[in-house]
C-alpha cells in the first residue's frame, strides 16, 4: 500500500465543483500533509459519513487535526496509522458566465396590454458557500461533481424567481428595459434563501434582454409609425405633392391624372381656404354697408358711405338744408321744421 505524503488538488478545469482524491491502493499515514489552496475546502469522510472540514491552509494530519475522525474510529491512544479515508476537495470559487433563459414564455399581467408573454435571457454566477451542506444536499459521495450536474436545477429556480419578481414589481412591459438592474436585484434577493439551503450562494444575476411576442412587437412598431405620421401630417402631405409633381414631369401624358390624384387634396384645401377668405371679405363689406344705414344721394341716388358729407358721384352735399332759412333738414323731409317752407 502506498502512503500519501501530501494530499492536494490542483484544479485544471473551469467547471469542477467537487473532486474526490483517488484512494485506491493509497493510505494516510501519521505526518501526512494536507494542502488546501485558496478557493478550496477539503472534507474528510469515513465510511460515507462526512467528518472533518478543512479551510484553506497547510495541515499536518494527526490526532489534533482530525478530532472527529479520531472520535468516530474510537482511537483511544490517539492517531492510528495507516488508515484509509475518503477525501473530497470542494471548489468555492465563483462560477461565472452561466447562461440562463426562459425555455417557455412567462405570462405576466400588464396594465396597458393585459396578459403578455415575455421571454428573458441573461447570465448568473454562483459559488459554494457551505461545503458541508452542499455535500449533504447535492454532491453526496460522487467521485466528481461539475456545473453541468446542477445548472438545469438552478435554471428552473431562476425562472421561478424571475416570474415572482416581475409579478411583484408591477413594471409595465415597455419599461422593463429601463429597470433591468432593479429586477436583477429582486430576483437575487428572492432566491437567496433557497440557494443557502443547498449550501450555495447566488453571487450575481443579470438580465441581458427581454423580448415580447412577435405579434405585439409588430403592433407596437405600427403604433409608433402612425404616431409619427400624425405629428408630421403637413410634412408628409407636402412630400406627397412633390413626389406627384416629379412623376408628372417624368410622364407628361399622365400629368392631368397625377395632378388630380396627387394634388387633389392639397389644391382642394387651398381652394376651400380661398373661398372662405372671399366669403369673410363679403360679409365684412356687407356689415360696413349695413352700418351706414343705406344712405343715398338726394340728387342722383348714388350710395353714400358712412360719414360722407358730399356725394362721390355728383358732389351734392349729403346734409340737406332749407333753401329759405338754411336750417338742417331731417332725412326725407318735405317741409322745413324751422320756417315751414316746402323743400320738395
Amino acid at each position: 500500500m502506498a502512503l500519501l505524503k501530501v494530499i492536494e488538488w490542483t484544479d485544471n478545469t473551469s467547471d469542477t465543483i467537487v473532486y474526490k482524491v483517488p484512494m485506491a491502493g493509497n493510505q494516510i499515514n501519521r505526518g501526512s500533509a494536507l494542502n488546501v489552496r485558496e478557493s478550496q475546502v477539503a472534507v474528510f469522510c469515513d465510511k460515507g459519513k462526512m467528518a472533518d472540514v478543512f479551510l484553506p491552509g497547510y495541515y499536518k494530519l494527526d490526532t489534533d487535526s482530525l478530532p472527529i475522525i479520531t472520535k468516530l474510529l474510537s482511537w483511544k491512544y490517539g492517531f492510528q496509522t495507516p488508515y484509509k479515508s475518503d477525501v473530497y476537495f470542494v471548489n468555492t470559487k465563483q462560477f461565472t458566465g452561466q447562461k440562463w433563459g426562459t425555455s417557455n414564455p412567462i405570462m405576466i399581467r400588464d396594465a396597458d396590454y393585459g396578459a403578455v408573454r415575455v421571454r428573458g435571457f441573461g447570465t448568473y454566477a454562483f459559488r459554494v458557500k457551505d461545503a458541508f451542506v452542499f455535500m449533504q444536499e447535492l454532491s453526496g459521495t460522487n467521485s466528481s461533481f461539475t456545473t453541468r450536474d446542477i445548472t438545469d436545477h438552478i435554471r428552473s429556480m431562476l425562472v421561478m424567481g424571475i416570474s415572482d419578481a416581475i409579478g411583484e414589481s408591477g413594471v409595465p412591459v415597455l419599461d422593463m428595459a429601463a429597470n433591468l438592474m432593479e429586477l436583477s436585484a429582486a430576483v437575487k434577493k428572492s432566491l437567496s434563501a433557497r440557494f443557502e439551503a443547498m449550501g450555495l450562494e447566488l453571487s450575481a444575476f443579470n438580465f441581458e434582454s427581454f423580448s415580447l411576442p412577435p405579434e405585439l412587437e409588430k403592433a407596437l412598431d405600427e403604433s409608433t409609425r402612425l404616431g409619427m405620421m400624425r405629428k408630421n401630417i403637413d410634412i408628409y402631405t407636402q412630400l406627397a405633392q412633390a413626389d406627384a409633381l416629379k412623376e408628372a414631369a417624368k410622364n407628361p401624358g399622365m400629368a392631368g391624372g397625377t395632378m388630380g390624384a396627387g394634388l387633389g387634396m392639397g389644391m382642394g384645401m387651398q381652394m376651400g381656404q380661398m373661398f372662405a377668405n372671399m366669403n369673410n371679405q363679403n360679409q365684412s363689406r356687407g356689415g360696413q354697408g349695413g352700418a351706414a344705414g343705406g344712405r343715398h344721394c338726394t340728387n342722383c341716388g348714388a350710395a353714400l358711405s358712412a360719414g360722407a358729407k358730399f356725394c362721390p358721384e355728383c358732389g351734392t352735399p349729403t346734409e340737406a338744408k332749407c333753401p329759405n332759412c338754411g336750417a338742417k333738414l331731417p332725412a326725407n323731409s318735405k317741409f322745413c321744421p324751422e320756417c315751414g317752407s316746402k323743400v320738395r
